[in-house]
């Protein structure tokens, strides 16, 4: 795949100069500031992950059907939910296989970019309905703070979601913030959702810093069956693997895999992981 326009954070040198963008301070203003400019955006691979297309073409047994039976007979569509969106492929791609699909950004600037994707995505064959049965379900973009509950509504908030998916959003917050994304992700999953996880970057050094900051399997393993609870790191910067105390709200990995297509920056090291409460 051809390096995307604005960087590209396979390349040490875009991955050096996204650092040092945030050594003063890791907020949604300074994301703002790069999707604002719209030059040096080097996360935009300008197309979904084929790891998640995978995952939703072959892995029903996983995930179901994209629509939930009521207990009245009525069926709904399954909400799916894509926190740090950027430009929208992933939520486009969710409501092209079924799901009422919402996109949450931190920064107004990405949900100007997402909204101006809507009609030019209609003519690519890869957000076209997977499934005429199923239909297309709706896209929505959310601006908000994802630990805060400014942005959810009536029917999408605390255990409203169905499917919630993960790629490039933990490896871009600072480590300081990873229990109070395990305690809202459990928080925004449903009873019987599924959280799908793209481990990403599992094969970099903690001392190099980030965003991306470095996120091997072990960190998820810690996180989310704890939600909420802080990490503890040895002096390498790892992540310390320990038995602890069961957490009532913790999540439980049912599935994890290598998939056999990824971006190029992650084939070899990329993981699947999928949770469920």
């Amino acid at each position: 795949m051809a390096a995307p326009p604005g960087g590209d954070i396979a390349k040490p040198d875009d991955r050096e100069r996204l650092r040092q963008h945030f050594l003063r301070e890791n907020t949604p203003q300074r994301w703002d500031d790069l999707w604002k400019a719209g030059s040096f955006l080097p996360w935009d691979r300008k197309t979904p992950n084929p790891a998640l297309i995978d995952v939703l073409e072959t892995r029903k047994d996983l995930l179901g059907d994209p629509f939930i039976n009521e207990k009245d007979g009525t069926k709904r569509k399954k909400k799916a939910l894509v926190p740090g969106c950027g430009r929208g492929y992933d939520v486009y791609l969710l409501a092209a296989f079924g799901y009422d699909a919402y996109g949450l950004e931190g920064s107004k600037h990405a949900i100007e970019a997402c909204e101006g994707l809507r009609e030019e995505l209609k003519t690519k064959d890869e957000y076209a309905v997977r499934d005429e049965k199923n239909g297309k379900g709706e896209v929505k973009f959310l601006f908000g703070d994802f630990f805060q509950g400014e942005w959810e509504t009536n029917g999408a908030g605390a255990g409203d979601f169905d499917i919630v998916y993960d790629y490039t959003f933990l490896c871009a917050l600072e480590p300081s913030f990873r229990p109070k994304w395990s305690h809202q992700m459990s928080r925004l999953l449903s009873p019987t959702g599924k959280l799908i996880c793209l481990e990403f970057p599992t094969y970099k050094d903690p001392s190099t810093g980030g965003p991306p900051f470095a996120l091997p399997p072990q960190v998820y393993e810690m996180l989310l069956p704890y939600p909420g609870e802080a990490l503890k790191y040895g002096k390498d910067g790892h992540v310390v693997v320990e038995e602890r105390q069961l957490n009532k709200k913790g999540l439980k990995r049912i599935a994890h895999w290598q998939p056999e297509r990824t971006h190029e920056v992650g084939k070899g090291t990329d993981w699947i992981g999928v949770w469920q409460h």
